[in-house]
């Protein structure tokens, strides 16, 4: 910035509420949204990759991630889950102990559209209603716990998607692919 540029700020009054949940729902969309293109990128046969030798597949993180983006339909009080056969696929068992229930275009459709619906949510949601219980909490524990809540239910799955987006990273090193 030269010496005489103005400062460009927009003034913005927000409510440390209002912030605080703006902040976590830009970041929740902005990792979908990157980890969307990832996949996008990327062949049903660089789905098989594995992060390293004997680890997860590709394939399996797109599915557990699309798995526990379901539940936030519960957890953030959205409705009911979408698909709630991926959760014995992708949670309760590992990678490769039964045949691939999907093929990667489903499970990036599938990942897209709660993507999608999660977001909507989340925008159409009063940012005070963030900072009221997580639907799994129960009353007793929230009055103990008062950041057993929504918003850190949101905060969880974001950084809960960072980590396996890197390990997606990783198993598309140009050095996986051979």
């Amino acid at each position: 910035m030269t010496r005489n540029a103005p400062t460009l700020r927009k003034q913005v009054d927000l409510s440390n509420e209002e912030l605080f949940a703006a902040t976590a729902i830009n970041t929740w969309n902005t990792m979908a949204s990157r980890l969307e293109k990832a996949l996008s990128t990327m062949s049903d046969e660089d789905l098989q990759l594995e992060v390293a030798p004997e680890r997860n597949r590709v394939y399996y993180l797109l599915g557990h991630l699309t798995a526990f983006h379901d539940r936030l339909f519960h957890q953030l009080g959205l409705g009911e889950r979408l698909y709630p056969a991926l959760e014995d696929s992708f949670v309760t068992k590992p990678d490769r102990s039964s045949k691939d229930s999907f093929d990667g275009a489903a499970l990036r459709r599938m990942f897209a559209e709660i993507s999608a619906k999660v977001a909507s949510g989340l925008h159409a949601m009063p940012p005070a209603q963030l900072l009221q219980k997580a639907e799994s909490v129960s009353e007793q524990d929230f009055a103990a716990q008062p950041l057993r809540n929504r918003l850190a239910a949101l905060i969880n799955s974001t950084a809960h998607m960072m980590l396996h987006l890197g390990q997606i990273r990783l198993a598309l090193r140009p050095d996986n692919k051979s």
